[in-house]
């Protein structure tokens, strides 16, 4: 949802690029899911409560009643081969848009980019950080504390 947030938000012109960098971290930091939350401040800060209730009924809404639409059908077909088969192919197209959300984001707001972007280094350092989350159970926090100390190491 939220590359669809930034496209209707950029066509309309409501937030500059950092605005809505903005609305997304607040949006991480409040407790529920991020898009519903951006969507309420952003709302919010185009047309005040009403925008923020309007929001939350747009973004809402929609999904709520295509899923109850979607779970009738489904509950007569989830066991048969071909929608498992569907199914299998498209968690790794979800995942890929996921990823392309996220670095697209991180690009346009110029938080990742410049010359140790694509770099061997850093390449490495994300590799690694991928491979200890993967593989191990250490808190993500932990993750990002000690690539941080890798960075130094690795760029000073």
């Amino acid at each position: 949802m939220i590359p669809v947030m930034e496209n209707e938000i950029q066509k309309h012109g409501w937030l500059t690029a950092q605005q809505f960098t903005d609305a997304i971290a607040i949006a991480g930091m409040s407790p529920g899911p991020i898009a519903p939350n951006c969507a309420i401040f952003v709302g919010y800060k185009i047309a005040g409560i009403l925008g923020a209730i309007t929001s939350l009924f747009a973004i809402s809404l929609p999904s709520l009643l295509l899923i109850l639409l979607i779970a009738l059908f489904f509950r007569k077909i989830q066991d048969k081969p071909v929608v498992q088969s569907a199914s299998y192919g498209l968690r790794p197209v979800i995942t890929g848009f996921i990823g392309y959300a996220a670095i697209r984001f991180a690009i346009q707001n110029h938080l990742v980019g410049g010359e140790h972007w694509f770099d061997g280094r850093g390449l490495l350092v994300m590799f690694a950080a991928l491979a200890v989350l993967l593989l191990t159970n250490i808190h993500p926090v932990l993750v990002i504390l000690f690539s941080g100390v890798l960075g130094i190491v690795v760029y000073h």
